[in-house]
């Protein structure tokens, strides 16, 4: 199954930086989109970047300019980039693959998604 671990995480001052990573393990057979979302304090959880297999990126109009989703095939490693933090950027970041995956027993692929656990991201101003 496939499975993903955050970090990256932390407490910084507005204008600071910081980089999320996820890593997408049991995933070798399969063929995945990956999404980072966020909830902040009182509000439901959003979209915040998603990017496919074949590398093109989608961003939330609030994050455009100052994120950047990437990633590491090789290491089967999702980044987000994140610069010009804001205390509205305040929030616990979540990642999650969207994936289609070969399953020999069924002689097919199966969809399934995967969440992380979630990475808190602190903005004070």
């Amino acid at each position: 199954q496939v499975q993903l671990s955050e970090s990256g995480g932390g407490s910084v001052q507005a204008g600071g930086s910081l980089r999320l990573s996820c890593v997408i393990s049991g995933a070798t057979a399969c063929t995945y989109t990956t999404y980072w979302h966020r909830q902040r304090p009182g509000k439901e959880r959003e979209f915040v970047s998603g990017i496919d297999n074949g590398g093109s990126t989608n961003y939330t109009d609030s994050v455009k300019d100052r994120f950047t989703i990437s990633q590491d095939k090789a290491k089967n490693t999702v980044f987000l980039q994140m610069n010009n933090l804001k205390p509205d950027d305040t929030a616990m970041y979540y990642c999650r693959t969207d994936q289609f995956c070969w399953r020999s027993e069924y002689s097919d692929y199966l969809r399934s998604n995967s969440w992380g656990q979630g990475t808190q991201v602190t903005v004070s101003s």
